[in-house]
C-alpha cells in the first residue's frame, strides 16, 4: 500500500502479502539506491531531526515516542513534508517494540482488526508489544476509527497516527482522548536550507558529486514552502538535470528548467518584499483589479507566507474600503481563517477572491480617518471625565453617587435615538466620522446628520420632529428632495441601523 508521505508503506502484517521481499521488518519498503533522494535522506536518529525543536527537549513526549520510554499513543498533526512518516521510521528503528505500518488510503477496518488480534496474541504470549503506524487516519471513516477504540484503551496497540488535517475535526472524540497530540510546525526556510546542505554533501543524498549554487538553493527554498520533501524531490531533479549537462554545480537556470517554475525575483526579508506588498495595496485602492492580482499571483509563486497576505487584506478592508462596502471586512476575514483551515495551494482561490472583491469595490478611508483624528485628540490630552448619566449604574451605591441618574434609554424612543450627552464636556460635539458619499456608505451620509442634530439637541428640519420617525425628516444639507432613508429604501433609522 501506498502514502503521499515520505516513504512507501508496506502491508499489515497478517495480510497476504506481509513479509516479502519487497517489505522491511518495520512494515516501510526498504531503502535502496535507487530511492528518491527524500527517502535515502530520512534521518537515521532523533538528533537529526530538523525543525520540531518545540518537541525534542529532553523529557518531551516526541522522545519518549522514539525512545519508547512511555508506551502511549499519540497523534502527529502536521502540513506535508514535517517530518509525521520520518517519526514513525525513527520509532520503528529505535525500539524494541513489534512496529507495523498501514495507509488509511488503502486499509480498512478487516486490517486493522487483524494487526490488533495479532498484538493481543503476542501479548499473552508473552511477545513484544505492538506499535501501530497509521498514515493519513483522517482518511478513515468514524467506523474505522471506532475500531481502534478498545485496543488502544487496554494498550494492546500504542497507537502512532499522522495527520495533515485538524483532528479536531477529522478525528472522533474518544480516539483523540486517549492519544497525546503532537503538532508539527511547517519547517522555516533555515531547516530547509539546511537539510539541502546535508543531502548535497552526504554520502546518502548527491555526496558531494555537484555544488550548489546560492541563487539556486534559494529558489529551491522558496519553491519548497517548508515542505521538505518538495525540496528534496527539486534537488535531485536539478542534479540529474546538471548532469546529464556534464556539469559540476547546480545553478540557477538549471533548477529552473528541472521544476520548469522560473525564480521570481521576491526577497521575503527585503526591498523586494515591501515593495510588492506596497504594489498590492495601491494596486487594490486604485481599483485595478488585474493588476492587484498579478502583485499576488507574485507573492505566491515566491513563497510568501499566505498568512502574512491575509493579514494585509485584513486591514485593507476596514482602511481603505471601510463603510462604502461593510462586507468587504468579511470577505478579508473569512479569507484569513481559510488560511489557517484550508491552507495553501488551495487558498489560493480564497485569497483570489478577497483580493477580486476588495479591489473592485467602492472605497472610502473615512473609518482609518475617523479612528485617527479621535486618537490625536486623545493624545492631546481632551477628553474629560466620563458623563455622569453613562457611568456603571449596577453596584450598590451607584445611584448615590448620581451614576447612571439621567440616562435615556434609545429604545424607549420611537425614534431609536434621544437627545442625550455621550462625549466627554471638552469634546461635545467633536465630528470625527466623515462619510463618503461612496457606495453603501451613501446612505450613511445621508442619515449622519439627522441623528447627530438629535442627539445633540439641535434644531432639526420641520418633518423630523419629536413624533415623526427620523427617516422622515428632510436632508439637512437643505437638499428638499432628499431623505434619510436606508439603501433598501426603508426610512427608519432605528430599524437595526445605529
Amino acid at each position: 500500500m501506498e502514502s503521499d508521505a515520505l516513504f512507501s508503506l508496506g502491508a499489515p502484517a497478517g495480510s497476504p502479502s506481509a513479509h516479502t521481499g519487497s517489505v522491511g521488518v518495520d512494515g516501510f519498503t526498504p531503502v535502496s539506491a535507487d530511492s528518491p533522494l527524500p527517502v535515502r535522506m530520512r534521518p537515521a536518529g532523533i538528533d537529526e531531526l530538523v525543525g520540531q525543536d518545540h518537541l525534542l527537549a529532553p523529557g518531551a513526549p516526541l522522545r519518549q515516542l522514539v525512545g519508547g520510554t512511555t508506551p502511549m499513543s499519540v497523534i502527529l498533526w502536521g502540513p506535508p513534508g514535517s517530518g509525521k512518516t520520518t517519526i514513525a521510521h525513527l520509532v520503528a528503528q529505535a525500539t524494541d517494540r513489534r512496529f507495523v505500518a498501514m495507509s488509511a488510503l488503502s486499509a480498512g477496518v478487516k486490517d486493522v482488526r487483524a494487526v490488533i488480534d495479532t498484538a493481543r496474541r503476542q501479548r499473552r504470549s508473552g511477545g513484544p508489544p505492538t506499535v501501530l503506524f497509521i498514515d493519513e487516519v483522517h482518511r478513515f471513516s468514524k467506523t474505522q476509527q471506532d475500531s481502534l477504540l478498545a485496543a488502544v484503551e487496554d494498550r494492546t496497540v500504542t497507537l502512532l497516527a499522522a495527520t495533515t488535517e485538524n483532528p479536531y475535526f477529522s478525528v472522533i472524540s474518544p480516539l483523540l482522548s486517549r492519544c497525546v497530540l503532537l503538532t508539527l510546525q511547517p519547517l522555516d526556510d533555515a531547516a530547509v536550507r539546511d537539510l539541502l546542505h546535508r543531502a548535497v554533501t552526504d554520502p546518502r543524498g548527491l555526496a558531494g558529486a555537484l555544488t550548489l549554487e546560492t541563487d539556486a538553493e534559494d529558489h529551491l527554498v522558496r519553491l519548497a514552502g517548508g515542505d521538505v520533501r518538495k525540496a528534496l524531490t527539486a534537488l535531485e531533479a536539478a542534479a540529474a538535470s546538471a548532469t546529464a549537462l556534464g556539469a559540476d554545480r547546480i545553478e540557477l537556470a538549471t533548477a529552473e528548467q528541472a521544476v520548469d517554475v522560473a525564480a521570481v525575483r521576491y526577497d521575503r526579508a527585503g526591498d523586494a518584499h515591501y515593495d510588492v506588498t506596497s504594489a498590492l495595496i495601491k494596486s487594490m485602492r486604485g481599483s485595478d483589479v488585474d493588476a492587484a492580482l498579478h502583485w499576488l499571483a507574485r507573492m505566491l509563486v515566491a513563497g510568501e507566507d499566505a498568512r502574512f497576505i491575509a493579514r494585509r487584506l485584513v486591514i485593507f478592508a476596514s482602511e481603505d474600503v471601510g463603510m462604502a462596502d461593510p462586507t468587504a471586512l468579511g470577505v478579508a476575514t473569512a479569507a484569513a481563517h481559510a488560511v489557517e483551515f484550508v491552507g495553501l495551494p488551495e487558498v489560493q482561490l480564497n485569497l483570489a477572491q478577497a483580493v477580486i472583491h476588495l479591489a473592485t469595490a467602492p472605497k472610502s478611508n473615512s473609518a482609518t480617518s475617523a479612528i485617527g483624528a479621535a486618537m490625536a485628540d486623545v493624545r492631546a490630552g481632551r477628553g474629560g471625565p466620563v458623563p455622569r448619566n453613562l457611568r456603571d449604574a449596577h453596584y450598590a451605591g451607584a445611584r448615590g453617587l448620581g451614576h447612571g441618574v439621567g440616562y435615556r434609554y434609545p429604545h424607549d424612543d420611537p425614534r431609536g435615538v434621544v437627545t442625550q450627552q455621550y462625549a466627554p464636556d471638552d469634546l461635545v460635539g467633536a465630528d470625527y466620522y466623515r462619510p463618503s458619499g461612496h457606495g453603501a456608505e451613501r446612505s450613511v451620509a445621508n442619515r449622519l446628520p439627522l441623528l447627530r442634530r438629535i442627539v445633540r439637541g439641535l434644531p432639526t428640519p420641520a418633518r423630523a420632529d419629536a413624533s415623526a420617525p427620523v427617516g422622515n425628516g428632510r436632508h439637512p444639507s437643505g437638499n428638499g428632495n432628499a431623505t434619510v432613508a436606508d439603501e433598501d429604501g426603508a426610512d427608519a433609522v432605528g430599524e437595526g441601523q445605529q
